[in-house]
Formats: C-alpha cells, sequence, structure tokens
C-alpha cells in the first residue's frame, strides 16, 4: 500500500508540473496582440503595431474596411493607442470608436488567441468588449488606399 501511495504522490506532482508548464506556455505577452485582427463583425482589418513615435507603445489602425472607397471608409483610421503592458494587459490609453467617433479609455488582453478589446468611461468594469480574431492576410477587396 505504501507503494501506491507513493506513485500515486509521483503522478499528482508530475500532473502539477505540466499543469503549470502548460500554463505558463500558453500566457499571453506584450508581443501576442501584435499583427492584423478581424473584427467581431468581419467588416474591418486592424492592425495592431508598435506606434510609430512611441516605440514601447502599442497602436491600432485600420488596414480593410468592407466599406472601403465609400462614403463610410475608416481605412487608415488609428483605433488604440495603449502606453503600457502590465498584468498581462495594454492598458493606459485610448481606444476610438468610428461608429459613434468618440474616444474612450480603453484595454488590450489576450485570451485563448482571441483579442479582447474593452473600451470603457471612468472604470473597466463599465465597459464593452469586443472579440477579434487573428487573420494571417487582408482580403483581397476591397483595397484600402495608402
Amino acid at each position: 500500500m505504501g507503494i501506491l501511495m507513493t506513485l500515486g504522490q509521483r503522478a499528482s506532482v508530475l500532473l502539477s508540473l505540466v499543469m503549470s508548464c502548460a500554463g505558463q506556455a500558453y500566457a499571453a505577452g506584450a508581443e501576442d496582440a501584435k499583427g492584423l485582427w478581424l473584427s467581431a463583425d468581419k467588416d474591418a482589418v486592424i492592425e495592431f503595431k508598435a506606434c510609430p513615435d512611441r516605440p514601447d507603445a502599442l497602436c491600432g489602425r485600420v488596414v480593410w474596411d468592407k466599406d472601403a472607397g465609400t462614403s463610410a471608409d475608416t481605412c487608415g483610421v488609428q483605433i488604440a493607442q495603449l502606453n503600457r503592458y502590465e498584468n498581462d494587459a495594454w492598458r493606459d490609453g485610448w481606444v476610438y470608436d468610428p461608429r459613434d467617433k468618440k474616444n474612450y479609455k480603453g484595454v488590450i488582453r489576450i485570451k485563448s488567441g482571441v483579442l479582447n478589446i474593452r473600451a470603457f468611461i471612468g472604470v473597466e468594469i463599465l465597459g464593452e468588449t469586443e472579440q477579434m480574431t487573428r487573420t494571417d492576410a487582408l482580403p483581397s477587396t476591397p483595397v484600402c488606399k495608402k
């Protein structure tokens, strides 16, 4: 019976070790937000990368819009600037909602490969979150003019 407990204890320790390593392997970092992200309604692609004037900050800009070339075109519009990465989130900045043409406080988190961009007034808990999915390429049409 002593041997079974030792094997059980070993299995428990091994399982704990595997789970802690798995959690560390999937923890999002500051670089994970960078790249191309398709909006929740699939109407736009936002590119997140270092800001041109602040390489330590994260900026998001519309690089594809289903309405490109129309009066509703948002191509080239900067929709976010988050100034620091802390506690698994980009924060201390703003996000812009082109639908209502307003800036809000903002936070960006990556969870399970999904970008969660939260816009809020006052405190974060009072905001709204949009989930974006990573994409490898821009749709072929319409094309945003540079």
